[in-house]
């Protein structure tokens, strides 16, 4: 458990399947967590704060940070926040606080995809969005586990093992579920399927990404950057490596939060 003085300053990005959060004192990271979304982000927000405050003794909750900003989908549902930002701003802000270089970023969330071109200060050059259909995003690929009876961890991994990949060409979440319980009754290899998965969701985020510019560096964030195959998949797509960031991915949304949280309450 950490001990420390001073002010601290929080980042709560309530997302549609996790809540993060990030505690910064004036000189760095002194916690983080993430836990899975409650119904109510309210809730979400209370509970991930709570637990990232396990880590610092002296700290117990939301009344202990000198600021909090609020992020992600529910950010608008978190009372307690002193503001609250634009998950996009917030990735990109995260983002470049780990690594300058990067310039183009893909979000990859549970209920939508993001192409999110960055300049050189770290302000947002371009984006685009993909939030009208489930497919390709983390929910898909959740329901697309779900049918080959595997947890997200083992089905991301799958795919690593495929000679090729079978197409999964439905442009729909509901026709490619039926398309994919197809393949499997004929027999098709499970791991060339879970290719032509992670193929098809690669091929949507670079769809997006030729909207805002693909400029090097690129990275991934969200929770669907710690899926292998997926990320494998990408850089096929791509022609191009996935830059790693010195700090959990999925976690870039509640960084940018704390960083601007940091900012604003001095």
């Amino acid at each position: 458990m950490t001990s420390t003085n001073g002010r601290y300053y929080a980042g709560c990005d309530v997302g549609s399947t996790t809540g993060k959060a990030v505690i910064l004192n004036e000189t760095g990271i002194l916690s983080t967590a993430i836990v899975p979304a409650e119904i109510d982000p309210e809730q979400t927000a209370r509970k991930v704060l709570a637990k990232a405050c396990e880590n610092i003794q002296g700290l117990s909750g939301t009344d202990d940070f000198s600021f909090l900003v609020g992020t992600g989908y529910g950010r608008n549902e978190v009372p307690f926040a002193n503001d609250n930002v634009s998950e996009i701003s917030c990735h990109a802000l995260g983002v470049h606080s780990c690594d300058p270089s990067i310039k183009t970023i893909v979000d990859i969330g549970g209920q939508d995809v993001k192409g999110i071109a960055i300049g050189d200060d770290g302000s947002i050059l371009e984006f685009a969005m993909n939030d009208k259909c489930a497919a390709g995003t983390g929910r898909f690929l959740e329901m697309m586990s779900k049918i080959f009876r595997m947890d997200l961890d083992a089905f991301s991994s799958l795919s690593l093992e495929a000679k090729h990949a079978i197409p999964v060409t439905s442009q729909c979440s509901v026709f490619a579920e039926t398309e994919v319980i197809s393949l499997l009754s004929k027999r098709k290899a499970p791991a060339e399927i879970a290719a032509g998965i992670q193929a098809s969701v690669a091929k949507r985020s670079f769809t997006l990404l030729k909207r805002v510019g693909i400029r090097p560096k690129l990275t991934v964030t969200g929770g669907c950057s710690k899926n292998k195959g997926l990320i494998m998949a990408l850089e096929k797509r791509l022609r191009m490596d996935i830059t790693p960031l010195p700090v959990d991915p999925q976690l870039m949304g509640a960084l940018g939060a704390a960083i601007t949280a940091r900012k604003k309450g001095k």
